[in-house]
């Protein structure tokens, strides 16, 4: 059975010594040692830079912004916006570093971003732009973008963003109200609307209901093309950690929200009463209006709550995965990334580790104007992997390619595999270099799902493109709707050297159409 938490966040809770050994109360200490080895080995590809914190300032970092001349921004829960004047120097001493307090008095924020000439934040009942007219490096205005949803001071009842799609529209995510005060929110209708909710304000229109049927929805933000997505957490009715593509009218599955789509303005059809003891992949043919995630990351396999998420806009500076996603873990402390594709005009994807060894809870992500990526950090008292509570880090690319999977994409009788680097054609063209598994999660209003459904995916053949960088694996097993599970470990690039992360979760929700 694998360990679940009954709260958002939760690891365990773990006094400071323990903090070193929280790896092994999770995957055991084989695993932990392993974990420790790759940590290791990421490393000398994207080396990790720990920001030396002023002991009078407790960065418990619930956003982080790159501004446009070089600065950062930083939210942090207790109300307040820092600016870093220095975010690309590295030095040990704190004292050269030059901080000062941009905004104050904010309630506890959950998003940061630039748009428009300023900053904008999230507070718990509004979307607030932060304005400094006079140039002094302080925030003179306060002004009140978006509001109208929902808040009875239960404790959950988190705002996030805001993010800006490519139409210039606002968005932002409600985290549903949650433990014992929950029964009291819901006493008050009126202050208990579109929690669980995704809400959008056109450039030129008032704030309104977009989307329903999340849970803890953190990180929000765009791909390339502007579209908007969010990460939400394992819990009731979620078997484990989705990330959702946003657009309006439509149920992500957590059905605590239907509560609102009866009033006049939402544009979620009611769904009616919801079937039981179904899965994940049965759910989008059983349920009206149901929208399945574009990526699904596996319990502990790919964290246990994922957080902030940022597109590689950096061209390169960053390393081979431009364009991709990355995405912040919570209880594991490290990140991952997603490639994305559409298919039958939908997103889906697959999901890869990509950086361990966190000092801390990852929160937000944002990258710097040298292409580095700033991570933002604070378990918030929930407690995470790693020997710090809170705090700043920077993820730099050394220039070396490490060889990893780039891609993983979908066609009608397999998967094509891009590489950073050339394998082995007589490693990698063999089909027992490869073990493929797909699986699902119950649909339930209980606490996550173990993985069910298993089954074994044939790889029947593995055909290495001519330049040595795509493999094609032709599969026999394939299920829409499933997440696919693949291991790769005999590949080897010329050298006999392994993939630095030799796994991908890949999530099928359709074939795509055409010629194998």
């Amino acid at each position: 059975m694998t360990f679940r938490n009954p709260f958002p966040f939760v690891l365990l809770f773990l006094a400071a010594p323990a903090l070193v050994n929280a790896q092994e109360n999770i995957t055991g200490p084989e695993a932990a040692g392993a974990a420790r080895e790759q940590s290791a080995a990421e490393a000398a590809t994207y080396r990790l830079h720990t920001y030396p914190m002023p002991s009078d300032l407790r960065l418990e970092a619930s956003g982080v912004c790159a501004l446009p001349d070089g600065r950062l921004a930083v939210g942090i829960r207790k109300g307040e916006v820092w600016i870093l004047e220095n975010p690309l120097l590295e030095s040990d001493r704190a004292a050269d570093y030059h901080w000062h307090r941009f905004a104050s008095g904010l309630h506890e924020p959950c998003g940061l971003t630039w748009h428009d000439g300023a900053l904008y934040t999230s507070q718990r009942s509004e979307i607030t732009r932060l304005e400094d007219a006079d140039g002094d490096g302080v925030a003179d205005a306060y002004l009140t973008v978006a509001k109208g949803w929902g808040v009875s001071g239960n404790y959950h009842e988190y705002a996030y963003g805001p993010a800006f799609d490519a139409q210039g529209n606002l968005w932002l995510t409600l985290n549903q109200s949650m433990g014992q005060g929950q029964a009291v929110a819901e006493r008050y209708e009126k202050d208990f609307r579109w929690r669980g909710w995704a809400m959008v304000k056109p450039k030129d229109g008032p704030l309104r209901p977009a989307a329903a049927g999340l849970r803890s929805p953190m990180g929000l933000g765009t791909n390339l093309d502007g579209d908007v997505f969010v990460t939400d957490q394992q819990g009731n009715w979620w078997g484990t950690n989705p990330l959702l593509h946003l657009r309006e009218g439509v149920f992500f599955g957590h059905a605590e929200s239907l509560r609102d789509v009866r009033r006049p303005e939402s544009p979620v059809k009611d769904p009616g009463k919801l079937p039981e003891k179904i899965t994940v992949a049965e759910a989008r043919n059983l349920i009206p209006g149901y929208q399945p995630p574009a990526v699904w990351f596996p319990y502990v396999k790919m964290g246990m709550s994922t957080t902030g998420l940022r597109c590689d806009r950096t061209a390169g500076r960053f390393g081979p995965y431009a364009g991709q996603m990355f995405i912040g873990e919570f209880t594991m402390s490290f990140i991952s990334r997603v490639f994305l594709e559409k298919v039958r005009g939908e997103y889906q994807g697959a999901c890869f580790h990509f950086r361990s060894g966190l000092q801390c809870a990852a929160l937000n992500l944002d990258f710097l104007s040298d292409g580095s990526l700033v991570v933002g950090e604070s378990n918030r008292g929930w407690n995470s992997l790693g020997t710090r509570s809170f705090g700043l880090e920077r993820l730099v690319w050394t220039g070396e390619v490490p060889f990893d999977i780039v891609s993983m994409s979908a066609r009608p009788d397999g998967f094509v595999l891009r590489f950073t680097r050339p394998v082995d054609p007589g490693a990698a063209g063999r089909p027992d270099a490869y073990a493929m598994t797909s699986y699902t999660w119950e649909y339930h209003s209980t606490y996550g799902s173990d993985e069910i459904r298993l089954a074994p995916v044939a790889v029947k053949a593995a055909e290495v493109s001519a330049d040595g960088l795509e493999v094609r694996l032709r599969c026999e097993g394939l299920r829409e709707g499933y997440l696919h599970e693949l291991h790769l470990p005999g590949v080897r690039d010329p050298q006999a050297k392994r993939l630095l992360h030799p796994e991908a979760y890949y999530t099928l929700n359709a074939l795509p159409e055409g010629e194998p």
